[in-house]
């Protein structure tokens, strides 16, 4: 196979990767194999189709066993040890707030809206748990 058909391959299978499917990097490394594939093809390394193909095949093996999981893991948030839920933490409020009251506060680096869930007063600097998530309330009781 001639070196662009590769290049032409790798690039059909990476763009199919980022329009067509949910970014799962399965189809983008089987692509960028395709690629290097055509590289080597360029510089006259394999010289017969059947290596090519063995050295795509190793090649898109060998970066998806290597690669893929940890990339994956560390663009869609979901590496060991991070927790998405906020459910179950504690905070501290600048302001004491009524049953049913709201607030605005900064926890993790992000704006939220706060409200009492409760049917107690929440006083100021007192540690309260959020309860659960509504968008973007966090639901606190005492």
């Amino acid at each position: 196979m001639d070196w662009w058909a590769w290049f032409v391959l790798g690039a059909f299978l990476m763009a199919t990767e980022l329009v067509a499917l949910d970014v799962a990097f399965y189809l983008m490394f089987i692509g960028i194999a395709a690629v290097i594939t055509g590289l080597a093809v360029l510089a006259g390394l394999p010289g017969d189709i059947w290596m090519q193909w063995v050295l795509f095949a190793l090649l898109a093996l060998a970066s998806m066993l290597s690669f893929r999981k940890r990339l994956y893991e560390k663009l869609r948030g979901d590496a060991p040890g991070y927790d998405a839920t906020l459910t179950g933490e504690y905070l501290q409020l600048d302001e004491d707030l009524a049953p049913g009251a709201s607030c605005r506060i900064t926890y993790r680096g992000s704006s939220w809206m706060v409200q009492n869930s409760s049917s107690n007063l929440i006083g100021k600097g007192v540690n309260t748990k959020i309860e659960r998530v509504d968008g973007l309330t966090l639901m606190v009781g005492s």
